[in-house]
């Protein structure tokens, strides 16, 4: 077969099929994936695995998927539809609604922090739709805020790139901290002295460290998401002045 003709390696580019089995179907599977991602991470998801945790053989399982990878793309978009979209009634309150869905899609990324792992790796899961629902409402926001559809789909790209960059590194440094066994606290702590020891030849980055030495970790955090969500919003609204 000619590389043309190959099929397309996504689970979304090929006909769904459904065998009939009472118990056992596509979304209780998927349902079981994620659950087993959530508790024991991305190392721990196999087919086998999967086939004991839902009472079923392996074999039964590639009734309704081909195989992991499609796993995969099938749970990055189930998490993806835990997002909450609000309607869109206000344009003039376009930022809000657009910091209601940043913030929304960040904190579902850190409930399965496993994703940071796998959203670079998912072949065409951008065709799941629940992705694809989340895609189209943005647009939907920019246009009503006076966005060209061209502008709006750019405007989309850097909001959602912006909040997967920091999410996902969030996300991976969560992992991290489960995998050790301790608490975020307790595993800075032992961090510290390291990097304090590591920043004495750059002043500012030292005050840095010394500023955030016994401060709250997680608020931390949210403060800096926010910081960087606003200054590209200020970006994005100063743009809509100058081409409206």
């Amino acid at each position: 077969m000619s590389a043309d003709k190959q099929p397309l390696p996504s689970v979304w580019a090929r006909p769904r099929k459904e065998r009939e089995q009472p118990v056992l179907s596509r979304e209780h599977i998927v349902a079981e994936a994620v659950r087993l991602l959530d508790e024991e991470g991305v190392d721990a998801l196999s087919m086998r695995r999967l086939g004991g945790r839902l009472g079923a053989g392996a074999t039964s399982l590639y009734r309704h998927v081909a195989n992991k990878d499609e796993l995969f793309e099938l749970a990055v978009d189930e998490v993806y539809g835990e997002l909450a979209l609000p309607e869109i009634s206000d344009p003039a309150d376009w930022r809000a609604s657009l910091a209601k869905v940043a913030h929304g899609l960040r904190a579902t990324i850190l409930r399965h922090p496993w994703i940071a792992a796998k959203l670079g790796e998912v072949g065409l899961a951008y065709l799941g739709p629940n992705v694809l629902r989340r895609s189209e409402h943005l647009l939907a926001l920019f246009e009503a805020a006076g966005f060209s559809l061209e502008e709006a789909d750019r405007a989309e790209h850097t909001v959602t790139a912006y909040v997967l960059g920091v999410s996902t590194t969030e996300a991976a440094w969560v992992s991290m901290v489960a995998r050790s066994g301790q608490s975020e606290q307790e595993w800075a702590e032992r961090l510290w002295p390291a990097a304090e020891q590591a920043v004495q030849g750059f002043p500012r980055l030292r005050a840095r460290y010394a500023a955030q030495r016994d401060g709250d970790l997680s608020g931390d955090n949210d403060d800096a998401f926010e910081y960087g969500l606003q200054r590209i919003l200020d970006g994005l609204e100063a743009r809509l002045r100058a081409t409206g």
